[in-house]
């Protein structure tokens, strides 16, 4: 007789083993029960998505200065992202500035596709230096697989709740109308990314802002003015929200300046790498 909880929990089980593997860049074991191509792929439609209706709405930003102070700060990161991980030079490197004045974000996805909120530039008032911190913690993120790590994640949650479904009721109806739930659950869940995570973009990230010639004394800056305007409680603070500032990690930030100083102050060409801006929707 075909015990369908007993198959369904031995899937799961070989699912979770063979979805662990090696990070490249920190050596730490992932959860990854997708590619990283895949998870490329499905980045690409979410940008569209997302960006589409944003993009008609005029939410866009085609401020030339903006887009030139942006663009020139993630082709310099880029640049030294692609040094850490050469084959990423594939990737289809973009950033859009997206017009909402009130929401403190910003994002890369896997892929290398970017977006910043003018709510963080201007909130803030934030410095180029202080700019380029965000996005270098937020390209680290990508360089890390951790979008690939969340899809996991996310899943793994899925794959739970239709087990328990299936293995608690013979109802095929039911089954289905439980999944398609759960389907809508996963897409619309935001997952943040773990503390380890969180941990290792930051030594990532201000490490390539620095070599991009970013001061690193600006991720300490960036988040006191964080916790400052945080605080008020009268905006979208999305970007906090998704990445709590502890003291610890302040400290480990500040501690990380004198080792990233040498970069910062090095005299040598800053290269760049082209970076898609277009004012329309993601392609």
């Amino acid at each position: 007789m075909f015990d369908l909880k007993r198959h369904l929990a031995l899937f799961a089980i070989v699912l979770v083993v063979a979805g662990c593997k090696s990070n490249p860049i920190t050596g730490r074991s992932q959860f990854l029960m997708i590619s990283e191509e895949t998870a490329i792929s499905q980045s690409a439609e979410a940008y569209s998505a997302m960006l589409e209706p944003l993009a008609k709405e005029g939410k866009v930003n085609n401020d030339a200065a903006t887009l030139k102070r942006v663009e020139t700060i993630t082709s310099r990161l880029v640049a030294q992202a692609i040094a850490y991980r050469p084959e990423t030079e594939t990737w289809d490197w973009s950033v859009r500035v997206i017009d909402e004045p009130e929401t403190v974000n910003a994002w890369c996805m896997a892929g290398g596709r970017m977006a910043i909120y003018t709510g963080l530039i201007d909130k803030l008032n934030a410095t180029d230096d202080e700019i380029a911190q965000v996005m270098g913690h937020e390209i680290s993120h990508a360089l890390l697989s951790h979008t690939a790590e969340k899809m996991s994640r996310a899943i793994a949650l899925q794959l739970g709740i239709i087990t328990v479904a299936a293995t608690q009721s013979n109802d095929t109806e039911g089954r289905l109308i439980t999944q398609g739930a759960a389907m809508a659950a996963v897409v619309a869940l935001e997952l943040p990314n773990s503390r380890t995570a969180e941990s290792e973009a930051d030594v990532v990230g201000i490490e390539i802002a620095a070599k991009a010639g970013y001061d690193p004394r600006a991720a300490v800056t960036l988040w006191n003015k964080m916790a400052e305007v945080g605080g008020s409680g009268d905006s979208r603070f999305d970007f906090l929200s998704t990445h709590p500032a502890p003291v610890k990690r302040m400290e480990t930030l500040r501690d990380l300046e004198s080792q990233m100083m040498p970069y910062y102050q090095d005299k040598s060409p800053r290269p760049t790498f082209p970076i898609n801006v277009s004012n329309g929707a993601a392609k």
